[in-house]
């Protein structure tokens, strides 16, 4: 490497503001309803972020206690949502159960005039989704999704250097990931068909959505298939390529990588690229190339338990600031749009039009 080159590759990393925020003095008593396996990561985020949560409820009441004991000792227990619900003094709920009981308990907790956060993936119907942002809003509430992914440090320092133009117009997003996914074998969630595109893919999905911003996806097609190898019962190979004007879109998913994993995200613009890569989603190397050279940014922090903390802390940011959360219900539908597509393309074998397909009930 010539002289001339090594200083160019020693650019300083632009310095974005990737790590979760916190309110400034709003600190609300917080229900968690469904204490399941991924709550861990929940619950660890708030007590470093020093959250108040005071009550905890699972039909599974040896599972709320489990938790309780882990992490918040002083929270109250509960087995019947409508309990937590009715208590006055918790004025935000996160809601973790799975999507086919979330609907109601997110209806019962809106009514009830509690802010919101809701599991990801958000719903299975994107009118549903719509008819519970409308009830927020009608309610005079927050609704946010817990779409974790977009705060792990290196997708939220990639959406910040985005935002800032930092890559000029996006015309060529490339995210591969290659891991193994068989550990959902004996869980509920290996009986999801489309465990991928829908369970797992729905962060890749969302993330399209954020670079992409409010550009029009004309079109989508996907493809799954079985590896001969993997031990799960969904599909653990999927590819999806999303057309939009002047601009490209290719996911590759391979579930069931037993050597060598790795992710890598290559986002192509105008003015610049943003690489991010490495051997799991929770070691990356983000690079920043540009005219001027390549910079690095040394990124602090890891998706669990960041992730969990950056959607909750937007979400109370965003009550203490009387504003939308970026993580909203209503703009979640945009990623759920694609990820819908994905699904029925898969099935049916040709490309479909986001927001044409607006359930995915006919394909459990």
């Amino acid at each position: 490497m010539s002289k001339k080159q090594e200083i160019k590759t020693q650019l300083s990393a632009p310095k974005l503001a990737y790590r979760p925020r916190q309110p400034q003095k709003y600190q609300p008593a917080i229900g968690l309803i469904g204490c399941g396996a991924i709550t861990r990561s929940h619950l660890t985020a708030y007590t470093r972020a020093g959250y108040q949560v005071v009550a905890l409820c699972d039909i599974d009441e040896a599972q709320a206690r489990a938790r309780q004991r882990a992490f918040y000792p002083e929270a109250a227990v509960y087995t019947n949502y409508h309990d937590l619900l009715s208590r006055n003094d918790i004025e935000v709920v996160d809601i973790a159960t799975h999507p086919a009981i979330r609907v109601s308990i997110i209806e019962a907790a809106l009514r009830a005039r509690k802010h919101v956060l809701s599991q990801k993936p958000f719903v299975l119907d994107l009118a549903v989704g719509t008819r519970l942002a409308d009830l927020a809003d009608e309610m005079g509430v927050m609704l946010a999704v817990n779409q974790n992914g977009r705060y792990a440090p290196h997708f939220s320092y990639l959406r910040q250097a985005v935002q800032a133009g930092l890559a000029g117009q996006i015309h060529s997003l490339q995210m591969t990931v290659n891991w193994n996914h068989n550990g959902v074998v004996g869980r509920e969630f290996n009986k999801i068909k489309h465990l991928i595109l829908y369970d797992f893919a729905i962060h890749w999905f969302d993330m399209v959505a954020c670079l992409l911003g409010q550009r029009k996806a004309l079109s989508v097609y996907a493809q799954i298939a079985h590896s001969p190898a993997q031990r799960a019962a969904p599909a653990l190979l999927a590819h999806v390529l999303i057309a939009y004007e002047q601009a490209q879109v290719s996911l590759v998913f391979n579930g069931d990588t037993a050597y060598g994993k790795q992710d890598t995200t290559i986002i192509i613009g105008t003015e610049g690229t943003l690489i991010s890569s490495g051997e799991s989603l929770h070691e990356q190397t983000v690079t920043l190339y540009t005219a001027g050279g390549a910079a690095q940014p040394k990124l602090s922090g890891d998706w669990f338990p960041d992730g969990f903390q950056g959607t909750m802390g937007e979400l109370l940011c965003a009550i203490e600031e009387n504003r939308q959360p970026e993580n909203n219900g209503r703009d979640n539908l945009r990623s759920l749009a694609l990820c819908f597509a994905a699904v029925a393309s898969a099935e049916t074998g040709q490309p479909q039009q986001p927001g044409q397909i607006t359930t995915l009930e006919t394909f459990q």
